[in-house]
């Protein structure tokens, strides 16, 4: 199966989105579920009005999507999910500079980016073994 990763970003009005490895994926919308959304409908009308020739080979079998955030994105999109002190508690980056990420004040080093990520990647995997 192949992988189409598409790239999340936040501007000043709407979220954006684009697919990094296969041309004539765009999207927008107001919040990331719209433009996930908008991904699924790109995809949609590109299979549906292009000639066989001119769809992407990537879209002719099974595929997954991949989303890509960049910082601001992921933590407006999750805004309602984790508070400032809880994405402290998960990843040690202190609240005030995570709202800074959060808002496009500032954008993440590395370094940073990469504790934020393994900071939920170990959450998730933690709630993948809870049972109820």
């Amino acid at each position: 199966m192949e992988t189409i990763k598409v790239i999340i970003e936040k501007t000043k009005d709407m979220f954006t989105a684009h697919a990094e490895n296969v041309n004539g994926i765009y999207a927008g919308g107001d919040t990331v579920d719209e433009v996930k959304q908008s991904v699924l409908e790109a995809i949609r009308l590109l299979k549906t009005y292009n000639s066989e020739e001119n769809i992407p080979d990537i879209l002719k079998s099974d595929y997954q999507i991949i989303y890509q955030f960049d910082a601001a994105s992921l933590l407006s999109y999750y805004k309602g999910v984790f508070s400032n002190s809880a994405l402290e508690r998960l990843t040690g980056i202190n609240q005030k500079l995570l709202y800074h990420y959060a808002t496009g004040l500032k954008i993440p080093r590395e370094p940073q980016r990469k504790k934020i990520e393994t900071a939920l990647h170990k959450l998730g995997t933690e709630l993948l073994s809870v049972e109820l």
